[in-house]
């Protein structure tokens, strides 16, 4: 269940896996400029988008189950 992920390891995993490579620009900023600009065909690329997004929308799940735990 998302709620046995440690907040700290995802975060970790948004640092690391979600914004590498580090130079010359993160992947997944890259990636999401593509899906933008409607070029984002490759399945490499949608493979790319999907691999360093998905931290993030892990974190965005994991920090929202803990607010709705606290408030209700």
């Amino acid at each position: 269940m998302i709620t046995s992920i440690p907040i700290p390891i995802l975060i970790v995993l948004c640092l690391t896996l979600g914004l590498a490579p580090f130079f010359p620009e993160p992947h997944l900023l890259e990636k999401l400029r593509m899906l933008f600009n409607g070029t984002l065909t490759k399945p490499v690329d949608i493979f790319d988008l999907v691999m360093h997004g998905l931290p993030f929308v892990l974190l965005a799940v994991r920090l929202a189950a803990e607010v709705l735990k606290r408030s209700g």
